[in-house]
């Protein structure tokens, strides 16, 4: 049985301090730890985590999720539609619920079977975690050396590896929303490329813009291709998890995060999370259209589900219903002075452009460049000659 506190303290001199994950009792030693003595964020589930901790890398942060096996298959989709095409590693801890040959829960039993194949199916280099403290160091030293060539790497870990850590008490974060405004007007209905056009016309070199997956991010890179943009591709819903992971490491950047009601009602549980982490410096926008728009134009259920309330109730200081550009405009300047946790509800057109193409720039190169940007405006101040990375 491995002394946890003496694993956690391994774990921090290699540089990883940022953690997120739901619970497991397998893991809830190492997850004890990680709340008492680092920066630990609890994800509604184990795909947000993952984009939490993604995000947190972007940051700066070297990243560890820890997630029960069960959960592994809440997280396929970011691990290999972000992780995997954005060259994004995290250190992974997965518990081995199921393990042929020890008793357990009969919803564990397939799960445990395949936990190493589907690791295997991602192309996610793992190992079962020793339970001799020694041989553990080593382990994490070459688990280690894929993260810093970009690979992500997890260890498999059995019943009785972690020795007891006692939870501290929790100081229970509480956050009210302070203002909200439902929607009072008729909706002026632009189309998404006109609502970005606003967006980005109002981006300096303190702003990162993380744009949804499909005609989003599509349509961003058209209006323009900039190194403080980063355009998602699949992983739906993860996008404001990604805002939160990188604005709770990047506090002195304006994280605009770009979404849309398909996404969004793929992983609500997130606004829950992001309003009791309750980051400053994010803004959360969504451009809600009613429309599956990059897959035939399918109607998504938002008609019917009340966002702003929704956001408010979840403890995002400010819900807004914006009825127009000009509305729109003006909120995100309001927002740059005043800052606060922002939830920007904004119904958009099912029109979409013609011809629309796709960014040219691979996705590990736009999450290089945007590692660069933020390296390159640590204070958010441009310098003179600067552009800014457009």
């Amino acid at each position: 049985m491995i002394n946890t506190r003496m694993f956690g303290e391994e774990l921090k001199k290699l540089g990883f301090s940022f953690f997120s994950g739901v619970p497991c009792s397998f893991l809830k030693s190492l997850i004890n730890y990680a709340i008492n003595e680092c920066d630990y964020v609890a994800a509604a589930n184990e795909g947000d985590a993952v984009a939490i901790a993604s995000g947190a890398y972007i940051g700066g942060k070297k990243s560890v999720v820890l997630m029960q096996n069960s959960g592994l298959t809440n997280a396929v989709s970011p691990l290999t539609s972000l992780n995997y095409p954005f060259r994004i590693p995290l250190l992974g801890f997965v518990s081995l619920r199921g393990e042929p040959g020890i008793p357990d829960e009969p919803q564990h039993e397939l799960i445990g079977r395949i936990t190493m194949k589907l690791l295997d199916l991602m192309q996610v280099q793992w190992d079962y975690l020793s339970n001799d403290l020694e041989e553990a160091k080593r382990q994490l030293v070459q688990a280690n050396q894929h993260i810093e060539h970009n690979r992500p790497f997890f260890f498999v870990v059995k019943k009785g590896t972690f020795d007891e850590v006692v939870l501290q008490k929790q100081q229970l974060s509480i956050h009210l929303n302070q203002i909200k405004v439902r929607g009072k007007a008729e909706n002026q209905l632009p189309t998404r490329h006109e609502a970005l056009t606003v967006i980005n016309s109002l981006k300096d070199c303190q702003t990162v813009q993380l744009a949804t997956t499909g005609k989003t991010g599509r349509e961003l890179y058209e209006i323009e291709d900039a190194d403080n943009n980063l355009y998602m591709v699949g992983s739906m819903g993860c996008i404001s998890s990604f805002g939160l992971g990188l604005s709770l490491t990047q506090k002195n950047k304006d994280i605009v995060v770009i979404d849309g009601d398909g996404s969004l009602l793929m992983r609500m549980g997130s606004l829950a999370t992001n309003g009791y982490y309750n980051p400053p410096n994010m803004i959360h926008i969504l451009l809600d259209n009613n429309a599956h728009d990059s897959t035939g134009g399918q109607s998504t259920v938002s008609h019917n589900t009340h966002f702003v309330d929704i956001a408010a109730s979840c403890g995002y200081t400010k819900s807004l219903y914006v009825h127009n550009l000009k509305e729109l405009e003006v909120s995100l300047k309001e927002w740059k002075k005043t800052k606060g946790l922002t939830f920007l509800y904004f119904k958009i057109s099912k029109n979409s452009k013609e011809k629309l193409g796709r960014p040219k720039v691979k996705p590990h190169e736009v999450k290089e460049r945007l590692r660069h940007f933020l390296n390159k405006h640590p204070s958010g101040i441009k310098e003179e000659g600067d552009l800014c990375g457009r």
